[in-house]
């Protein structure tokens, strides 16, 4: 066999690189952690979906005869004050908790990685921005939305937007970091040089390098927002009865807490749970998108 034969065949047998998402997937499998959260928020995800069709009773169907029953066959989760199901309006709260922590971490997500941008690469607005970040950052971001909502009103609505005020400087903070890092590298100075205008720069070279540190905060984010405004419900400036807010039902289960327990128990388990999945998705996403593990 010739040399040049041999190297053909050599060259043939060399593996192929595995595509960057399948890679990914394989860190996100292995760790035990990411696989239990995604679980959990399946799982949410799919009742608070389908609803209507795992729901047993209406949601506001009040039967005064079974108010304040314990969790049965025909209440799996007990009742309310007013004989409503809990088990139903917990479903269906559910849809009201995610659309909030999405809604949140959209908002704050466009808005932190715009002013992050910015500040990281226009040196001249850098000083402005952050110090304005510095004055949020210098309350904390549960009693910033409570002021929020005081000046803007009670709702659901306007909880949502003083939850999104309140962690916009998270994302700005980090967005920043990783444009400061990226913008000294070889890649962008050459581009530069060439003259590549700045939002080509930004969206071409820039974006795609720090997606993976605004991945980890959004869904690390997500978690603490639902968490958030559950708790500005819970204080009554959120959403407001009727509407089954995982939030507002703790809110209102309080106050018959010593006689029925379950009005608290069950909604506060499912906050602690989806911020738990929440949490571990977020960890394992941050392991498996390090570049220094080895591909």
């Amino acid at each position: 066999m010739s040399k040049i034969q041999t190297e053909v065949l050599t060259f043939d047998k060399v593996e192929k690189p595995k595509p960057y998402l399948l890679i990914i997937s394989g860190r996100l499998m292995k760790n035990k952690g990411a696989v239990v959260g995604s679980f959990i928020l399946l799982f949410f995800l799919v009742i608070s979906i389908f609803a209507p069709v795992f729901a047993t009773h209406p949601i506001n169907e009040m039967v005064y005869e079974d108010s304040l029953m314990g969790p049965s066959t025909a209440h799996y989760l007990g009742t309310d004050e007013f004989g409503r199901d809990l088990f139903s309006r917990i479903l269906y709260g559910g849809r009201v908790s995610l659309v909030m922590g999405l809604v949140v971490v959209s908002i704050a997500g466009v808005i932190g990685v715009v002013l992050g941008v910015i500040s990281g690469y226009f040196r001249r607005l850098d000083m402005f921005i952050m110090q304005c970040i510095d004055i949020l950052l210098a309350l904390p971001s549960l009693l910033l939305a409570i002021v929020i909502v005081a000046i803007l009103g009670v709702g659901l609505t306007n909880a949502m937007i003083a939850v999104a005020v309140a962690v916009i400087p998270s994302f700005v903070r980090v967005v920043r970091s990783s444009v400061l890092s990226v913008r000294e590298s070889e890649y962008v100075e050459a581009a530069r040089a060439l003259g590549v205008p700045d939002f080509k720069i930004i969206f071409k070279h820039i974006l795609p390098n720090i997606a993976s540190p605004i991945i980890i905060l959004a869904t690390l984010e997500f978690g603490s927002a639902i968490l958030a405004a559950a708790s500005l419900s819970f204080l009554g400036l959120g959403a407001q009865p009727p509407n089954p807010e995982w939030g507002a039902l703790v809110y209102v289960g309080k106050s018959f807490l010593s006689q029925a327990w379950w009005m608290t128990v069950f909604p506060g388990l499912c906050i602690m749970l989806v911020v738990l999945g929440f949490n571990l998705l977020g960890d394992g996403l941050r392991d498996a998108l390090d570049p220094r593990l080895k591909l």
